[in-house]
This record gives structure tokens, sequence and C-alpha cells, in this order.
């Protein structure tokens, strides 16, 4: 605006034809503040390791049922679909906190978030690790589920938003990789060296959730619902409970946060399912030992982290719809090399570059959402995004597992394959990236 503008509106101000506080145009976000960094203010150290060790947990623990899965098989004497439940259950847990989300972070905050999701974690595997009836382990998974999606959406839309996002949310999601790539490698030594029960892992897990909730809790007390609404107002005439409806039934933000879903859907599905399958698969169709089987799990998870931070720092230089417009293509071609060459070695070697070009996908994406959509409308619809996504955790593998009982799990490749080639779809679908303003 001219300072002549200002002065013709001050006038009819002064008049009584006008408002000057309604009829000035609402700053952007670049002229009103500086994105926050991971260390600036100094508090947001604290809290960014508190999230990053919240990933470490949440990665352990969707990768240890890949190591888990053939053992609690034995133990229960189940099928591959019963079993697969396991996998399943958690869908309840993610779509409550998809709904729950943005109502938990205007009323409590990311105080609320920092809370309320490690106590999940905490009371989930206090009951697996007196190993229940399985109906009874099912059940409680919804409860690890929920905690995942309320910390998965949280802090995705936090760092999503900062300063040179990718390079952030690249090592947000490392670390969900270095849980994934620790956790069956720690499991499967413990049963096949070490002689544990399956359960006994969780031991572990419990004693990683109290440093979860005691890390969170001291980073994000300060963090409450008056300080979200605060840092992320609402827009002229809208009401706090409209910013999910807005994100998710008014045009044009309803179709990137809609695309995003089923592709994070998609996305999460694929990583899941092959991190938990690949372990049953390595051993009855490549016929490889316990122990080995299980490092291939590890290797997975292993090129994940590697992939996220190496290719964190490549994403943001060509642009995040062209980068995973890449990255997909080149999984296909070494996910058909997986399938399609019956060797172990070769297959172990490969399915550790799936997970490297995987890697960034998930937190390209997220800083993609934040490029599309306006400021208050990220918690909402990142957040959904993401805990829609976490149910690909469940429904997906727990498909396998189902086509697996009458196929054979040798079903794992082209399923893949073919959620691999639909999320590609998915992406070219998104608006052309530009930056948003508020």
């Amino acid at each position: 605006m001219s300072i002549r503008d200002l002065g013709h509106r001050l006038s009819n101000f002064a008049t009584g034809d006008g408002d000057p506080v309604e009829t000035l145009p609402s700053p952007t976000t670049a002229t009103m503040e500086k994105k926050q960094q991971w260390n600036h203010p100094r508090i947001n150290v604290t809290r960014s390791f508190a999230a990053f060790w919240a990933f470490v947990l949440m990665g352990a623990n969707d990768a240890a049922y890949g190591a888990l899965i053939p053992y609690m098989e034995r133990y229960y004497d189940l099928t591959y679909i019963i079993i697969s439940l396991v996998f399943l259950s958690p869908l309840a847990g993610y779509t409550l906190s998809a709904l729950l989300n943005n109502t938990i972070h205007l009323r409590f905050g990311q105080r609320g978030v920092a809370i309320i999701s490690p106590i999940c974690h905490l009371i989930s595997y206090i009951v697996i690790c007196v190993h229940p009836p399985y109906p009874v382990l099912v059940v409680i998974f919804m409860l690890a589920g929920f905690g995942n999606g309320l910390a998965d959406a949280a802090w995705n839309a936090w760092m999503g938003n900062m300063d040179r996002a990718n390079e952030v949310l690249g090592f947000l999601h490392a670390s969900y990789g270095a849980g994934a790539t620790l956790s069956p490698l720690i499991a499967t030594t413990l049963i096949t060296k070490a002689g544990w029960p399956w359960y006994a892992f969780y031991y572990l897990m419990i004693g990683a959730t109290l440093i979860e909730l005691s890390t969170s809790v001291y980073a994000f007390w300060a963090a409450t619902g008056a300080e979200f609404r605060r840092n992320n107002p609402r827009t002229p005439g809208s009401k706090e409970g409209s910013r999910m409806k807005e994100a998710l039934f008014t045009w044009p933000s309803a179709r990137t946060a809609w695309l995003c879903a089923l592709f994070l859907l998609g996305y999460v599905g694929i990583e899941v399912a092959l991190g938990g399958w690949i372990v049953v698969f390595m051993m009855r169709v490549r016929h490889g030992g316990d122990f080995a089987s299980g490092m291939t799990s590890t290797g997975f998870w292993l090129g994940l982290t590697v992939g996220r931070v190496i290719l964190g720092f490549i994403t943001p230089k060509i642009g995040e719809k062209l980068a995973i417009a890449i990255y997909l293509p080149i999984t296909m071609g070494l996910e058909l090399l997986f399938w399609l060459v019956p060797q172990f070695y070769v297959s172990a070697v490969a399915v550790a570059f799936v997970g490297f070009f995987l890697g960034p996908i998930f937190p390209a994406a997220v800083v993609a959402v934040t490029k599309l959509l306006p400021r208050h409308l990220h918690v909402s619809a990142i957040g959904f995004a993401a805990a829609f996504g976490g149910g690909g955790a469940a429904v997906f593998p727990f498909a396998v597992g189902a086509i697996a009982q009458s196929k054979g799990v040798q079903v794992l490749q082209p399923f893949i394959l073919a959620l691999l080639g639909a999320i590609l779809v998915l992406w070219l679908g998104l608006p052309r990236m530009s930056r948003k303003t508020e």
C-alpha cells in the first residue's frame, strides 16, 4: 500500500467512512515475523531434542513388529491374518488423534501432546510386558497408535514451520529411522542370541518412554494452549473450531490437504509394510536364517535414516515436488530388482537402497504442505495428514498379511510396487509449488 492510499483511508476513517483497522490488508507472515530455528529461541534446542527422542521411540515401536512377528506368531500359534491385527489395531488410535489433534493444541497446546502421548506409550508397553491374551494385545496397540498419532502430527507441524525445514525435518525423521534401525537389531539379538522371550523387548521400551515423558514435559511445559492460539491466530471472521473444517472442506485448501493425506497414507503403508514383513519374507521366500533375515530389516531402516540425513540437504535445492517425483521412480526400480532377482544378498542390498530413497519423502511432503497452505491451517492440515497417513501403518501391513494367508508372503513385492505407483500419481496431482502468503 502506498502512503497516498494510507492517507486516503485514514481520511475516510476521520470522516466516518471507514475503519482503518478493518480496511488495512493483513500483513504476510514474512513481514510480521521471522521463522523460528531449531536453536532459536534457545528453548527450541531442548524442544527439538525432545521431539527427536519422541521420534526415536516411534521408530522403535513401528519397526519392532517386523522383528517380533515370527516369534509372536509361534507364541500365540496364530495365522498370518490374525497376527496382522497388531498392524490394524493402531488405526483406531491414529484416527482418533487425527480428529482431536487440533482441539488438543487449541486447549492444552504442545504441553498437552507432551503429556498425553508418552503416557499412552507407557500404559501400552506395561500391558504388553505381561504378555496378556492376544485380544488384549490387539486392543492395547490402539492406545499406542493414539500416542504415536498425536506426537507425529504435533512435531511435524511445529518443525515444518521452521527455517530450513527440509533439513530440520530430515533430522526429525532420521531420528525415527534411528529408532527403527536399532529396534529390530536389539530385538533380534535378544531373542536369537540371549534367549529372551519376545515381550521382554518392551522392558526397554518402558525405559525409553520414561525418558520421553520427562524430556517432553520439561521442554514443552510453557507451550500452553494460550501460547498456541497467540502464535497461530485464526483468520478474520473464522471460529477457532473451524480450522479443521476449512482445511478439509474448503477449496483449494481441501485439495492439498486430502491429496497429502492420501499420499502419506500410502507412503507410511509402504514404509511399515516393507519394514514389518521383510523378515518373514527373507525367511520364507529367500530362505535366510533367523539372524540374517532380521538384519535385513535393520538394513532397510538404516538406509531410511541415512537417506533422510543426506537427501534432506539435497531436496530443497531441487524443490520438494520435483525431488519426490525423482525419488519414487528410483525406488520403484529398486523394488523391481528386489522382486525379480531371487538372491538373498541382492534382496538385502536392494531393500537398503529402497529405504535410502524412501527416507526423505515424508519430511519433504510436510514442507510442501507448509508452502501450499496458510499458517493457521498447518496444525490442522499437517496433523490430519500425518495422523491419517499413520493409518497406512495399520491398513496396508494388515492387507499384506491377509493376502499372504492365501497367496503366500511373496505377495509383498508386487503389493509394494503397486502402492509406489499409486502415490506417485497422487503426488503429481498436487498444485504447482509456490510460496503461499497468509
